[in-house]
């Protein structure tokens, strides 16, 4: 299959967050779109076929998820993360925040603790302060060039009270793809203060060589309380369908969270969701394996402009994700300044890390999922803006 991930498909004018929004959010569209994180690439020709002939049919009723799309998930799961996962143990949801929220709501009180682990994807926030819990930060460490759980401070945050935990796996935004040991210890502090750790893992299937995505729930025994979500949005480039799923083997677990959705009435989805959830992990292995070859040249193609002609700009290293954490600490400017300049001098759009909490005051995320000469483009604005 051949693949032509260089090609600029142009997106203005097709209500798109990352390109139509650009005014709304920067106060001007004249910037190159490197922010939200969806990508500027053709999704694979399997599921834009299954929409099509899907679109033919002229009716679009209420549907419900056959047994194929689960057929199509636990084969994906079993083949690329070794994970055997039964049936009986999913729950389809209408995508991986609205399950964030449902999860705090189902196993958390108002007032009671949740554990996240800043600097992080701006929702786990929100999902524990717009339902009244009560907000408990385990930030991570930056130790030389990469981040790692502070699990002493993690054991004093799961004391404090701490009823659950929201955990990104893989990590967005710093990249970080957790190692074996990692996950290992943070189940046990978990298990000795009975925490329930939700694990996202929605950017499980985006790993670069050399590194390997390790399920949480592989690891858990039977009496931990870990439930995972996943989709195939990042990974195909269908976040816009809205379409997830919840992992767990508990079903105390799945009937708690299924009757949070159904006090909102949020458990339908639409016939074009489940078309594409189940064409994208029967048929686009092939498209991703490409993909994640580009994305590999893409970011090191990034860090080797930085470290030859941004010095006062620091990479750090990326496990995963098609998201790079900039350090711009060197610059010396507030998070308002740091903004203001990439916007209004270099005109490059990326999302502030300060948006990721306190601990990404100073930092910049970068959406690499664009044509190589794009981000060349973006990078060669950066240079000129700080000469």
């Amino acid at each position: 299959m051949t693949i032509d991930f260089e090609h600029v498909i142009p997106r203005d004018g097709s209500n798109s967050v990352k390109h139509d929004g650009r005014a709304g959010y920067f106060g001007t569209a004249d910037v190159l779109p490197l922010w939200v994180a969806d990508m500027d690439f053709a999704s694979p020709i399997a599921v834009t076929m299954a929409l099509a002939e899907r679109a033919a049919h002229p009716l679009y009723g209420y549907s419900f998820y056959p047994e194929s799309a689960y057929e199509a998930l636990i084969s994906w799961l079993k083949k690329r993360h070794n994970w055997d996962v039964q049936r009986d143990w999913i729950l389809m949801a209408p995508g991986v925040v609205p399950s964030l929220f449902a999860s705090v709501m189902a196993f958390a009180k108002e007032g009671e603790g949740v554990i996240i682990q800043p600097p992080v994807y701006f929702p786990f926030f929100s999902a524990v302060t717009t339902n009244h819990r009560r907000l408990i930060e385990n930030p991570l460490r930056l130790v030389g060039e990469h981040y790692e759980i502070d699990f002493e401070h993690l054991e004093k945050c799961a004391a404090d009270g701490a009823r659950l935990m929201l955990f990104c796996s893989p990590h967005n935004p710093v990249g970080r793809v957790w190692s074996k040991q990692e996950l290992s210890e943070l189940l046990q502090i978990a298990r000795r203060f009975d925490i329930t750790i939700i694990s996202d893992e929605i950017h499980a299937d985006l790993i670069y060589p050399d590194e390997q995505h390790i399920a949480l729930a592989t690891l858990a025994e039977t009496s931990d309380k870990v439930i995972t979500t996943v989709a195939p949005s990042k990974t195909f480039n269908i976040a816009g369908l809205g379409l997830s799923c919840i992992i767990t083997s508990n079903a105390t677990h799945r009937q708690t969270i299924k009757q949070v959705f159904e006090t909102l009435h949020a458990g339908n989805t639409n016939p074009f969701s489940i078309v594409a959830f189940e064409a994208a992990y029967r048929s686009g292995e092939e498209w991703l394996n490409s993909l994640l070859v580009y994305l590999k040249g893409n970011r090191d193609f990034v860090n080797e402009y930085i470290a030859q002609h941004l010095h006062v700009i620091k990479v750090i290293p990326s496990q995963g994700t098609y998201l790079l954490w900039l350090d711009c600490h060197h610059l010396e400017l507030s998070d308002v300044k740091l903004r203001e300049l990439f916007v209004r001098e270099a005109k490059v759009g990326m999302n502030p890390g300060i948006t990721f909490g306190r601990n990404g005051s100073g930092f910049m995320r970068l959406n690499i999922a664009s044509p190589r000469h794009v981000l060349a483009d973006a990078l060669e604005r950066i240079k000129q803006a700080l000469n």
